[in-house]
């Protein structure tokens, strides 16, 4: 017991624990409706004030307990296939992946005078927004001040660091006056968003999307669905993730159905493809009889894709998924125009990911993005929440557009 206790002590897991609830508490609040600006910049200095005055120890565990309340929700999915017994497990592993990342950043830090300790935790803090474990970028420490009076770009990011820093240093407040300097940071300009858009918002679980014997009412109501826009004059309606739970391609008279109904109005819709022998994650498009498919590009780590090497993604597959074969994943990102409007294509996970804002051929980032998403994986939980934050992240940075539409969560659109 007393070699534990070289190690760590109560006081350092509560002091931890409670700097990862500074750092957590904004996304809890926005889930609950009770996020406010002020609240949310006082508890993004605290947390960063706090976190940087911590010693290596107490960094462990709050990066320990900040990845167990950004993400213990991932754990939810395993309940879908039946393996209750691995959620400790998968837990676990989030709250080691977060607390070596956090460690080793204080470790680093601890070897140097105050002043270079500041700036080495800074540079790692700032730089975990590029720390990502299997593929998966979902932790961005900046994020907190997405809903305050201050900002979440990268350069605000740099100025909150520094000034704390700085304030931490000379032990004076005198430094705190450089956020100021963020309220002059002109804004990202983003295009106006387009009135007419219908984002179709359904509650399907993932039992009754998979149930076959369920598929004929589902499919009916798709229809049902496009045949209000119509009536509504809509020029173009959106269906979530998948509503297709089948190879769309292949469903001939669907396909017929969706082609024809798109003389009237034009139709994004998602639904599996088959690519040969390799099943993808897709959207179609349908303009004016005209189809155009697009694939998923960055599929979900464990979910549609294993990281893992091939000769143990083989293996996991076999005896957690029943040798299931993983998704394909689309070599290049689709834009597509639609009544002379250019939009990227992005499905659920890969629009919370850089890579989907990337410039296109003229050098530019997307400026309309359409978003298809199932979150019935992971509902009731946080992570539609977190989902909309980072998207609010990415709106705000590059000045999207994004239109979201989604199955068992709230549909909704980002723009000024």
């Amino acid at each position: 017991m007393y070699k534990i206790k070289q190690y760590f002590s109560t006081l350092e897991l509560i002091q931890g624990l409670c700097i990862a609830f500074l750092g957590s508490a904004f996304i809890y609040l926005k889930h609950w409706d009770f996020s406010h600006p002020l609240v949310n910049t006082l508890l993004g200095l605290a947390f960063f004030t706090f976190l940087l005055k911590s010693h290596s120890k107490i960094w462990v565990f709050t990066g320990a307990f900040l990845g167990l309340f950004w993400f213990w929700w991932i754990a939810m999915s395993l309940i879908h296939y039946q393996m209750l017994w691995a959620v400790p497990l998968e837990l676990l592993l989030l709250m080691i992946l977060y607390a070596l990342a956090l460690g080793i950043i204080a470790k680093i830090a601890h070897k140097f005078s105050l002043f270079f300790e500041l700036l080495i935790k800074s540079l790692g803090l700032f730089s975990l927004s590029f720390y990502h474990p299997f593929g998966f970028d979902w932790f961005k420490p900046e994020l907190i001040f997405i809903d305050s009076y201050l900002s979440s770009t990268p350069l605000s990011f740099a100025i909150i660091l520094l000034a704390l820093s700085l304030s931490i240093w000379t032990k004076k407040l005198y430094p705190l006056p450089l956020l100021l300097f963020i309220f002059f940071i002109p804004p990202i300009e983003s295009s106006p968003m387009n009135p007419n858009i219908k984002l179709i918002h359904t509650q399907t679980s993932v039992q009754d999307k998979w149930n076959e014997h369920l598929h004929t009412k589902q499919f009916e109501a798709i229809f049902k669905e496009i045949d209000i826009a119509i009536q509504e004059q809509k020029s173009l309606i959106v269906f979530p993730e998948s509503i297709f739970p089948i190879f769309l391609n292949h469903s001939y008279a669907y396909m017929h159905r969706l082609q024809e109904k798109s003389k009237e109005i034009n139709i994004v819709i998602g639904g599996l493809y088959a690519d040969k022998r390799i099943p993808k994650n897709s959207t179609y498009i349908f303009t004016d009889q005209k189809l155009t498919i697009a694939s998923k590009v960055l599929l979900v780590p464990f979910g549609e894709s294993n990281p893992l090497p091939d000769f143990l993604s083989t293996l996991v597959n076999e005896i957690f998924y029943d040798g299931a074969v993983d998704y394909g994943a689309s070599k290049d990102i689709i834009d597509y125009e639609i009544d002379g409007i250019t939009y990227r294509n992005a499905i659920c996970f890969e629009a919370t990911s850089e890579k989907l804002y990337e410039k296109d051929k003229e050098g530019k980032h997307p400026k309309q993005m359409i978003v298809l998403s199932n979150n019935g994986w992971f509902t009731p939980s946080i992570e539609p929440t977190l989902q909309k934050l980072l998207l609010q992240y990415y709106h705000e940075k590059y000045g999207t557009v994004i239109y979201h539409s989604v199955n068992m969560s709230e549909t909704y659109v980002i723009g000024d």
